[in-house]
């Protein structure tokens, strides 16, 4: 199984070296998330600063920036880490769309496969020479003059990544997409019932496989170097999985455990501001449902159990003062556990 590590974006500074460290690690992948910061530029400090690690957004809200700058922020990126490089995208939800970012809430499943492949378009355009002629229902890409057209990397294009929950944008990703980055708030039987099924029957149709379309997150773990620093960090799991889990949207993972209940419960709380409260309403049993939770030395039976056959990623990290020796034996561990992705197809 492939682990990866989310870079420092608050510092731009530390990003290289972060990515450095990582690489000296054994990490597979380094990522940049998109929450107070920008996901692009410290990705560019950690190009320069490795050579083999894997470099990805995960992930970048798509709908806010045309298509084509996000094209040119991937040219640029891909160019500078000599392909290696990963466009992760995600849609957002429709508050932050109209409300944070100021534009249209449309059809978000459907305008996605637009977006992706009117990329693919650009991205043949730069690479191939061919006429940029993407016309479609929410984008449209047909002009390109030889100023503004960047040099040819030499390269396959920057595999795309797409954020998926529900099943549009799920079937979305299997169809346009080289990977489904997973929400978090998912259990093993739904990945199993739910959503391994549903991208196998949209990767057949489109003439895909699991082979080269990777699969990311699906939910949570919670380790340390003691059982002390396991249930430190599971306390802030306990909290995530209610807040996610008084979401409407998400409650069809609760109803397939026989928790629709809670589910109820937990939005009832967040309508009385009773925010404190809520993580009390998850049990352990519920916990252990979302969540790998163990020492290091136990971590890779735990993920094992939680995710193998279903996921080929998990995001990692270690606090500061973990020995470099621990931190690349737990590293190799879960990297023995067998997965079926192997590699993105040129």
């Amino acid at each position: 199984m492939r682990v990866s590590l989310v870079l420092p974006v608050e510092d731009w500074r530390a990003c290289g070296p972060a990515a450095r460290a990582a690489e000296d690690d054994g990490f597979d992948a380094v990522t940049a998330n998109e929450l107070r910061h920008d996901p692009f530029a410290p990705l560019a400090f950690a190009a320069l600063a490795t050579e083999r690690v894997q470099l990805a957004t995960s992930v970048a809200i798509a709908f806010p920036r045309s298509p084509m700058i996000v094209a040119n922020q991937a040219w640029d990126l891909a160019r500078h880490a000599r392909g290696r490089f990963v466009l992760g995208l995600g849609s957002q939800v429709k508050a932050h769309n109209e409300r944070r970012f100021s534009v249209p809430w449309i059809a978000p499943a459907a305008r996605m496969g637009e977006y992706i492949a009117s990329l693919r378009a650009i991205f043949r355009c730069w690479e191939q020479g061919e006429k940029l002629d993407y016309r479609g229902k929410y984008y449209n890409f047909t002009l390109m003059t030889p100023e503004f057209t960047p040099e040819k990397l030499g390269l396959a294009p920057p595999p795309i990544a797409l954020a998926a929950v529900g099943p549009l944008m799920l079937k979305t990703a299997a169809r346009e997409a080289d990977s489904a980055r997973l929400h978090g708030f998912a259990t093993r039987a739904y990945l199993e019932q739910i959503v391994r099924p549903m991208l196998e029957t949209e990767l057949h149709a489109a003439g895909k496989n699991f082979d080269h379309f990777e699969i990311t997150g699906g939910g949570f773990i919670a380790t340390g170097p003691d059982a002390a620093a396991v249930a430190e960090a599971a306390e802030k799991i306990r909290y995530r999985v209610a807040f996610y889990g008084s979401t409407p949207a998400y409650r069809g993972v609760f109803d397939l455990h026989g928790l629709a209940d809670l589910g109820i419960r937990l939005n009832a709380l967040v309508r009385e501001g009773k925010w404190a409260e809520m993580a009390a309403l998850i049990s352990d049993d519920v916990l252990d449902l979302f969540c790998a939770r163990a020492p290091y030395d136990g971590l890779p039976d735990a993920i094992a159990r939680r995710f193998a056959g279903l996921v080929d990623t998990v995001s990692l990290d270690f606090p500061p003062a973990i020995p470099a020796a621990t931190r690349r034996a737990v590293i190799g561990a879960i990297q023995a556990i067998p997965h079926r992705f192997a590699g993105f197809a040129a």
